[in-house]
C-alpha cells in the first residue's frame, strides 16, 4: 500500500480580501521520495548562487530569480513522482452561501475537499500538510481532517491518516506548491505587470499544454485542474 504526502496550499481564500478569483491546490508524491524531491529542490537552490534554506514564495517571483523559478518549474514537470492538483474559483463574488444553509468557512472545506478527492485512491494512505497560517489552524486542519475522511467513509483514518500543519519554510515540497498554486493565481486574475511571473506562466502553459483557466481531464495527474463555477455547482 503507497503512502503519499500532499502538500496543500491556496491563494485569496479569504471571504472579505478583495480579491474575487480563489485557487486552491496541492502537490504530492510517494512518501518515500519527499526526501530526494527536498534535497534536489536545495540543490537547484544552490546552483543559483542561492541559500539552501531560502524558502520559495510565488511573491517572491522576480526577474532577478526568473532563471531560478523556470528552473524549479521544469523539475516538477521532469519528475515523474511528483503531482499537482488545483481547484479554480473564477469569482467569490457570486457566491450565496444563505442560499446553502452554509458560511464562508464551510463552504472553504467543501472546495479543499472538491479539490483534494480526486487524488485520494481507496487502496493508498495520504499524509495532508497545509502552511500554518494563522492562530486558527489547528481548529480549520481537525475540521478538514473530519470532513475528508467523512466525505470518504474513511471512519478510521485508515486511508487519510493524518492532516496537519507545518512551517513551510521547512518543507520544500509545500514551497513548491506555494508556486504552482501562484502560477495558477496569476493567470486566472488576468495579470500581467511581472516579467519574471509572466515567463512561469508561459512555461506552465507550454509544459502542461493547458491554458491553466479551464477544467482538464480526471485522469490527468501532472496538472489536474478544476475551474468551479459557483452558479453551477455551490450546494
Amino acid at each position: 500500500m503507497t503512502v503519499y504526502n500532499v502538500y496543500c496550499d491556496e491563494s485569496c481564500h479569504l471571504e472579505h480580501d478583495r480579491q474575487p478569483v480563489m485557487v486552491v491546490g496541492a502537490v504530492w508524491c510517494p512518501l518515500d521520495k519527499a526526501r530526494g524531491i527536498s534535497v534536489r529542490i536545495r540543490e537547484i537552490k544552490k546552483t543559483n548562487g542561492l541559500s539552501p534554506s531560502l524558502e520559495i514564495k510565488w511573491t517572491k517571483a522576480s526577474p532577478a530569480k526568473q532563471a531560478f523559478y523556470l528552473e524549479l518549474l521544469d523539475y516538477f514537470f521532469d519528475d515523474p513522482d511528483l503531482h499537482f492538483r488545483a481547484l479554480i474559483v473564477p469569482d467569490k463574488t457570486r457566491l450565496q452561501h444563505e442560499l446553502y444553509g452554509q458560511d464562508h468557512d464551510t463552504w472553504y472545506y467543501k472546495m479543499y475537499f472538491e479539490m483534494l478527492k480526486v487524488v485520494f485512491e481507496p487502496q493508498s494512505r495520504y499524509r495532508i500538510y497545509l502552511d500554518i497560517k494563522d492562530t486558527k489552524s489547528s481548529a480549520k486542519i481537525a475540521k478538514l481532517h473530519d470532513v475528508l475522511c467523512n466525505n470518504m467513509y474513511d471512519f478510521e483514518r485508515k486511508m487519510i491518516e493524518r492532516v496537519q500543519t507545518v512551517r513551510s519554510h521547512e518543507v520544500e515540497p509545500l514551497q513548491l506548491a506555494d508556486l504552482l498554486v501562484g502560477v495558477i493565481s496569476y493567470v486566472n486574475r488576468g495579470l500581467s505587470s511581472n516579467r519574471a511571473k509572466v515567463a512561469l506562466v508561459e512555461r506552465m502553459r507550454e509544459r502542461s499544454g493547458y491554458t491553466l483557466t479551464k477544467t482538464n481531464l480526471l485522469r490527468e495527474d501532472k496538472v489536474n485542474l478544476l475551474a468551479w463555477q459557483a452558479s453551477e455547482r455551490q450546494g
